[in-house]
């Protein structure tokens, strides 16, 4: 595209038809030659579920983490007006297999033979409908015409596999089920990091001591040996970090578009390390919550078919009936692998959301029939942060023109404000650049988290004897207050 530059001759050229299959035929390498290559989760959770993926003998890539330069790639080669996410995560791609060409000298032709991308796919108000063919579209531009991509829908569980038509990878029950018991682990092993970190007393103890978190685990899933007990031996290397607990920091929940909320890098401008450096301590949203909302969508999609007239007169549905057992069972499952892992490695205060009383927070104010983006757990994310004093500032992000999440945040939110005035919220957009501006106005509200966490702190009437049981992570007491020493000393 490069020796293109300032070619002006498709002006005034008769509009084409976009086609996304390529002109002509390819011969694919065989399943067993095939590398797939995914990414976009934390930087763990695409660790873990390369090694969760590998264990079941598919020779499978995590992408590195996205960065400033893939974000110019995916506007080089992407259209114009998409948001951040799309041009992160598609110019990711793209990068990689420009490395592989002009790095590690293999030919485009090879590329596309040999490699699959695999992502979540899905409809609802935005672009994320259009990812695929955002991804074709920039990897025909860059040169790899034909590059193949399959999909799954995040939305359609487990048994969706005879629905997809590629056959490149088998999207089974067992696929499905590795890959939530890797991202479940991750989501773990991630909230006690963000526990653990802004108390260290030794600078990088927590992160080397993830590392190795990130080895057992690995090792657990490529060896089929057990994860519990994977888990219980990072107990141990956890509990060898020295912490300073009685510090008072603010708490700042993190939530807003899926993406942005979740990313680890310069997608978000590194939000949750920089609310660090800044004093804070993060509680970021898991992908849990996803799948809880996603099992909580199904389940009303189901009774919402039960209530329909039925033409042929039928009282009862059987296969409605069928669903919603095994929605049921879906929610058990996640609920008691997550609760399992989570009892082994010694997260004992996190509670799993109840997406039904989050949805009766939320529904004065959200039409709960609207499933795009998080639903309705934007807003029933900041009432209870209010109602069960869990943050001290709430921060929405999302990407500059994200429709479900500034629909919410810019409105919605306005609202909820307005009734709860002791609130503190954020609502800010990322576009890739524009670091200093999104840096300040994080600034600004967590000056006022600050102050709130300090006279939480200093209302308190602190013990002559402190027990050494408070620095110690196992130690997780529960309470009304926000901060972490604040409960910490509450409890003594």
């Amino acid at each position: 595209m490069t020796e293109k530059n300032g070619d002006l001759s498709f002006l005034n050229q008769s509009p084409r038809h976009w086609k996304e299959a390529p002109d002509t035929p390819i011969n694919y390498a065989p399943k067993e030659e095939t590398v797939f290559l995914s990414g976009g989760l934390t930087l763990l959770q695409d660790k873990l579920v390369e090694a969760a993926l590998n264990s079941m003998d598919i020779h499978f890539i995590a992408l590195p983490n996205p960065d400033f330069k893939s974000f110019q790639t995916g506007k080089a080669f992407g259209n114009r007006g998409q948001c951040n996410p799309t041009y992160f995560t598609v110019g990711n791609l793209v990068k990689y297999l420009q490395n592989l060409r002009d790095e590690q000298g293999l030919s485009s032709k090879e590329i596309v033979e040999k490699y699959v991308y695999i992502t979540a796919g899905g409809c609802g108000p935005c672009r994320f409908g259009m990812y695929i063919t955002e991804y074709k579209k920039a990897l025909r531009d860059a040169g790899f015409e034909g590059f193949r991509l399959t999909s799954f829908e995040h939305d359609k569980g487990i048994f969706q596999g005879d629905e997809i038509e590629e056959e490149i990878l088998q999207f089974s029950p067992t696929f499905f089920v590795t890959l939530i018991k890797a991202v479940l682990i991750g989501d773990i092993i991630n909230l006690l990091g963000y526990k653990l970190r802004p108390y260290e007393i030794e600078n990088g103890a927590t992160d080397s001591a993830l590392e190795q978190c990130k080895e057992v685990v690995s090792n657990a899933f490529l060896n089929h040996s057990s994860l519990i007990k994977a888990m219980w031996q990072c107990r141990n290397i956890l509990g060898k970090i020295k912490l300073d607990r009685l510090q008072p920091k603010p708490k700042v929940m993190v939530m807003g578009e899926f993406w942005a909320a979740m990313t680890e890098g310069d997608g978000n401008y590194n939000l949750h390390r920089f609310l660090e450096a800044e004093g804070a301590e993060c509680i970021p949203q898991p992908i849990l919550n996803r799948l809880m909302l996603s099992l909580w969508e199904a389940q009303q999609g189901v009774l919402q078919e039960t209530s329909l007239a039925r033409p042929n007169g039928k009282t009862i549905d059987f296969s409605n009936l069928k669903k919603r057992l095994m929605i049921k069972a879906g929610k058990i499952a996640v609920k008691t692998h997550f609760s399992l892992y989570a009892k082994a490695i010694g997260l004992h205060d996190y509670t799993i959301p109840n997406i039904e009383k989050l949805a009766s927070f939320a529904k004065e104010y959200y039409t709960l029939e609207c499933s795009g983006g998080e639903g309705h757990l934007e807003v029933a994310h900041l009432i209870e942060s209010v109602k069960h004093n869990l943050a001290h500032l709430v921060i929405s992000i999302k990407p500059f023109g994200c429709m479900p999440s500034s629909a919410v945040s810019d409105g919605i939110q306005s609202l909820v404000t307005s009734r709860y005035p002791q609130a503190n919220f954020l609502s800010i957009e990322t576009s890739g650049e524009g670091a200093a501006n999104f840096y300040s106005r994080v600034q600004m509200a967590l000056f006022k988290a600050k102050q709130s966490a300090k006279e939480e702190f200093e209302v308190l009437k602190i013990p002559k004897y402190i027990h050494p049981k408070v620095h110690n992570y196992l130690y997780q007491p529960t309470n009304e207050k926000i901060g972490s020493a604040a409960v910490l000393i509450e409890s003594l």
